[in-house]
């Protein structure tokens, strides 16, 4: 019941299978760009939000820094230009600190000989605690002179922001310290006086940070400009790492790569993965005023979760889409199928000759109902047809039949006794023919005119088939009938000639040679009406034609006279008479035996018997043509002459009908 669908042969199989899965293909293809498409425009709205998002964090950042920066600016300018009791000093720190909330704590930091009276380093600093103010003294070894934020302001001679790190001693703190270097004198005099500091804490920088919200799990994290972890979710991270040590402890080439463009205060929106190898985009931005890098990190999953649960809902619809219209398509086919299936049916009992079989009707007016109308006509035509053909079968029978006869009558009228005459010493005689086609036109004959002299007749008509065998019949009748002793052969073919033509309202014609052997002298008297050259074959030399003679043919035209030639014969020498089935003989490549390639079969053959040298010829020519079909009949016949008592040398002569 369902192999007409199951078969992959049948045409409903193909049809469901074609359309169902080009639309499958196509439905795929439009999906997947759908979903590639969402991916980057999504990609390249999360890569601006995130720029924004950066943005304003680092313009927050940038803010607070630059607060504490002009604090520490105001502060060194204003000890450059005043000198300011110890007392004094201690009441702008407090000033600073009052007026900058954001500042953590302040300090001035001397050289050892800036301030007289002094004999140990001086470096007043107040931080907050809480709501208040508190100062500390410097210890006997407290040895500022040595670190970083003193250092690298009092050689480089300009203000700049250290790396973070914990104060341990001072507000025992997560900080970073702007450093501004402050001078005393003018010209050759000037000096380093100190550095004025002003620290901000970055605990609020670090809850700042983690309060950045990025989907269900995404974060930012802040690096400094050597890359240390200043702010991270992961605790143990912070001024315990850096980017170049996370990437030396995953050996990760890439996020080694994007530490050194973090440095060089890049940004860019690149695929990142976590430490838990989790894919996700990361968005990292410079934070100008110190050289750090705010990154933020969105997990992919997450990120692309919308897209991923949209993506699945289309496939979902496009699923049951093409199931239905898989169904749909099932029911066209059928309805298609069902009354082919019907017809194939018909067809099967038509093949099996029940041609009065009841054919399905059929009323749709659709092809399918075309074909079946078309299918009940040709079943009309076809029986209609196959009774002509019967007629047609019976006809040819017959018709075959009579040309088999006519075959067989036509080789009848031949001479059969090959070779003829076997005990006759004066020649030797040999000849074969092969039809084209069942019946030809050409014909050979041989007869005895009287003791010592011998017809030797070789002809073809033109055309082919019946006409062609029956012109041939008449002529060689007449021929035969008209040749009697004492008659040259060009007397009797103008009497055969008059006869042809004076009824021939078909225009048939037909190339005659006729010949007359003397048995005794050796002497031929011939007469060619255009028929192909004969070769003589003597005894002691090569194959050679006879000379051309231009004479008409017979039945072309009443009242034409012809004329004789002559050549005489050594015992020994050979006549070899060919029609042109021989010489123009075609191959698969249009080409024609040829004289040429008669002469050199001829030459080829040697000393033989006539019996071989036909049969050696023939062989020849069907070999030259290979499959080509046999273009026209082939008749040859092979005269030897032994010799009688009165043999005379050879001579080649040529004149009128007088002559002979």
């Amino acid at each position: 019941m369902k192999q007409w669908i199951l078969s992959p042969r049948t045409i409903a199989a193909r049809l469901i299978l074609g359309v169902t899965l080009s639309a499958a293909i196509i439905f795929a293809a439009m999906l997947g760009f759908n979903h590639q498409r969402s991916r980057a425009l999504l990609e390249k709205e999360v890569a601006s939000g995130a720029h924004n998002l950066a943005l304003a964090s680092v313009n927050r950042v940038e803010a607070a820094l630059g607060k504490v920066a002009r604090g520490g600016a105001t502060l060194a300018h204003h000890l450059e230009n005043s000198a300011v009791s110890e007392r004094e000093l201690r009441a702008l720190l407090r000033s600073v600190l009052d007026n900058n909330p954001e500042i953590y704590g302040a300090g001035v930091a001397f050289e050892p000989d800036a301030q007289p009276g002094r004999s140990r380093p001086d470096a007043p600093y107040l931080y907050r605690e809480g709501v208040n103010l508190k100062s500390t003294a410097p210890e006997e070894n407290f040895d500022y002179l040595h670190q970083d934020r003193y250092q690298i302001a009092r050689e480089l001679g300009r203000a700049g922001w250290s790396e973070p790190y914990y104060d341990e001693g001072g507000g025992n703190t997560l900080m970073a310290t702007y450093s501004v270097p402050i001078y005393q004198g003018e010209g050759a005099a000037r000096r380093i006086k100190g550095v004025v500091t002003t620290d901000i804490a970055l605990d609020w920088l670090t809850q700042d940070i983690g309060a950045i919200k990025v989907l269900a799990s995404g974060y930012a994290f802040l690096l400094s400009r050597n890359g240390a972890v200043v702010s991270h979710p992961v605790a143990e991270y912070i001024m315990n790492e850096s980017i170049f040590s996370l990437a030396e402890a995953r050996d990760d080439a890439a996020l080694r790569e994007v530490g050194r463009r973090m440095q060089r205060g890049e940004s860019d929106f690149i695929a990142y993965t976590t430490k838990e190898g989790g894919a996700s985009r990361l968005y990292y931005a410079p934070v100008p005023a110190v050289g750090w890098t705010l990154a933020i990190v969105f997990p992919e999953d997450e990120l692309f979760a919308e897209i991923r649960r949209l993506t699945l809902s289309a496939a979902a619809i496009g699923v049951l889409g093409i199931l239905l219209m898989a169904l749909v398509v099932v029911l066209i086919a059928r309805s298609i199928t069902r009354p082919l299936t019907a017809l194939v049916a018909v067809a099967g009992q038509m093949s099996g000759g029940n041609f009065d079989v009841k054919l399905p009707s059929q009323l749709a007016h659709d092809e399918v109902g075309d074909l079946s109308r078309a299918f009940a006509a040709m079943n009309l035509a076809l029986r209609e047809h196959i009774r002509q053909l019967v007629d047609t079968t019976s006809a040819k029978e017959r018709i075959e039949g009579e040309l088999s006869i006519a075959h067989d009558i036509q080789m009848a009228i031949l001479p059969k006794m090959l070779p003829p005459f076997p005990h006759h010493e004066a020649y030797r005689l040999f000849a074969a023919i092969e039809p084209a086609k069942e019946v030809g036109g050409d014909f050979y004959d041989f007869f005895q005119i009287d003791d010592e002299h011998l017809g030797l007749v070789i002809a073809d008509a033109s055309g082919k088939g019946v006409p062609a065998s029956l012109f041939m019949a008449v002529t060689k009748t007449l021929i035969k009938a008209t040749a009697r002793a004492g008659r040259s052969p060009a007397e009797i073919l103008d009497e055969v000639n008059d006869e042809l033509a004076s009824n021939n309202d078909r225009s048939m014609f037909i190339t005659v040679f006729f010949g007359v052997l003397d048995l005794v002298s050796g002497e031929l008297c011939y007469t060619n009406a255009g028929h192909n050259p004969p070769l003589i074959i003597a005894s002691r030399g090569e194959p050679s034609y006879f000379p051309r003679s231009r004479q008409l043919v017979l039945g072309a035209m009443e009242g034409y006279q012809y004329r004789c030639d002559s050549l005489w014969l050594t015992p020994g020498d050979r006549l070899f008479l060919y029609t042109d089935g021989i010489t123009e003989a075609m191959n698969e490549n249009d080409e024609q035996y040829s004289e040429q390639g008669l002469m050199a079969t001829l030459v080829a053959q040697g000393p033989c018997g006539l019996v071989e040298l036909v049969g050696a010829t023939v062989a020849a020519v069907k070999a030259f043509a290979g499959t080509a079909p046999q273009s026209d009949d082939i008749t040859i016949m092979a005269v030897e002459y032994l010799g009688g008592a009165k043999s005379t040398a050879v001579h080649v002569a040529a004149g009128d009908r007088n002559s002979s």
